[in-house]
C-alpha cells in the first residue's frame, strides 16, 4: 500500500501514477510479483490503486488509512508521509510521535505488514526544506527504536544523493519523471532487502 501524501498520488509526473508506475515495473523486472492497494485510483497504468492523500498532513492520513488498511491488509506499507506537516508548519516538533501513532496504528491492524517508512524528498524553498531535514532526523530515530523493539521496519532515504533533487522538482514541491524513477530504485531496494530479511514471502 502506497501511503501518503501527493507524492504517493503521483502529482507532477507526466502520466498521473509518480514513482508507482516504474515501480511496478521494476519490480516485474525483477520477478517480484506485487499488486498495489489502496481506496483511491490514479495514474494511466492497470494496477493504480494507492492510499496518497494531496495536502493531507500525517495524522490526517491516519484517519483516512483506518477507512481502507484492516480490509485490504497489505504485506508493505509504503509510508512516504509528512510534507505537508512541514509546508503547513503544523508544530513539526511532534511529527515524530505523530508519525510513531500511525505506524503503531499499521502494526495494530495489520500485525503481518512490513513498513517502509521514507524520509522526504527535499523542498526547493530552503525554508521549507530546513524543516523536511528535521522531520527526516525524527524519522531516523523512529526507525532505530522500532528496530530495537523487533518491529518490521526499514528507512528508505529519499533526501540522498540517489533520492530526487532540487532541480527535478516540477512545483519546488512535487517530483518530475525522473525523480519519481529514482524514488521508485529506492523503494524497490527496501522492497528487496523487506525479502532478504524474510519479513515477507512472495
Amino acid at each position: 500500500m502506497p501511503l501518503g501524501g501527493s507524492v504517493t498520488r503521483g502529482v507532477g509526473s507526466s502520466h498521473g501514477a509518480g514513482y508507482r508506475k516504474p515501480l511496478l515495473q521494476l519490480l516485474k523486472d525483477q520477478g517480484i510479483n506485487s499488486c498495489m492497494v489502496g481506496s483511491r485510483k490514479d495514474g494511466s497504468i492497470p494496477n493504480n490503486e494507492h492510499e496518497g492523500w494531496r495536502g493531507f498532513r500525517i495524522d490526517e492520513i491516519e484517519k483516512k488509512a483506518k477507512k481502507s488498511v484492516k480490509r485490504l491488509s497489505p504485506d508493505i506499507f509504503m509510508v512516504n508521509a509528512g510534507s505537508n506537516d512541514c509546508i503547513q508548519v503544523f508544530n513539526t516538533a511532534e511529527a515524530g510521535r505523530r508519525m510513531s501513532q500511525m505506524l503503531d496504528y499499521l502494526w495494530l491492524a495489520c500485525p503481518q505488514s512490513t513498513i517502509l517508512l521514507s524520509t522526504l524528498i527535499p523542498n526547493a524553498d530552503p525554508q521549507v526544506d530546513s524543516v523536511v531535514r528535521d522531520l527526516n532526523d525524527q524519522f531516523h530515530a523512529l526507525t532505530e527504536k522500532n528496530k530495537d523493539e523487533k518491529k518490521k521496519i526499514l528507512l528508505v532515504d529519499m533526501h540522498s544523493s540517489e533520492g530526487p533533487e532540487a532541480h527535478e522538482l516540477v512545483d519546488g514541491i512535487h517530483p518530475d519523471d525522473g525523480g519519481y524513477e529514482k524514488m521508485a530504485e529506492l523503494w524497490v531496494r527496501g522492497i528487496k532487502e523487506t525479502i532478504e530479511k524474510g519479513f515477507i514471502d512472495y
